[in-house]
């Protein structure tokens, strides 16, 4: 029986060398090193299901669909009439996207003083850089889409009609 490895390499091989592929800058040999091993020191890294948990906030509640040491999803559902604090972040980096409803998102946009209504529609996404003042407000009811690294309690609060001002409290 042909090792289906070696057949594959030996492929390879004579596909390079009529110059449909292109040499690998270590050599031909490279191709032929087996795959290093991947190990996962722990099972939350591995690839299935992940747990999915709902936070209620005084505007709505947000569904944090995915977290790891790499980036946090979350879907905020705010209801209509009602806003996150107005805020910024040191570290955290994140985009939103509306799924759907009608929002205002008040911005500091850079070389302003002042924030500005950047209103998204459906279907639109906006990017938050560490130290942007921003917040979100409901025209009606609405599900955001949020896509960050994850610095979850990173959240300075500079107003919040909530009584929140300078906490990260949910």
């Amino acid at each position: 029986m042909v090792d289906a490895r070696a057949e594959d390499a030996a492929g390879v091989t004579a596909r390079m060398r009529a110059g449909h592929i292109a040499t690998p800058a270590l050599g031909p040999g490279a191709l032929l090193a087996p795959a290093p091993v991947t190990r996962f020191p722990i099972r939350h890294d591995m690839s299935g299901r992940t747990p999915v948990r709902t936070v209620p906030k005084p505007w709505g509640h947000e569904t944090i669909w995915a977290s790891n040491d790499l980036y946090v999803g979350k879907i905020l559902h705010v209801k209509a009439g009602q806003s996150l604090s107005v805020q910024y972040h040191n570290q955290k980096d994140e985009t939103v996207y509306l799924l759907n409803g009608e929002m205002k998102y008040w911005v500091q946009v850079e070389g302003s003083d002042e924030l500005q209504d950047m209103r998204l529609k459906t279907g639109e996404a906006f990017r938050i850089t560490p130290g942007t003042i921003h917040y979100i407000e409901a025209v009606t009811d609405i599900d955001v889409l949020e896509a960050s690294t994850p610095h979850l309690d990173d959240v300075v609060r500079l107003k919040d009609r909530y009584g929140r001002e300078g906490t990260s409290a949910p």
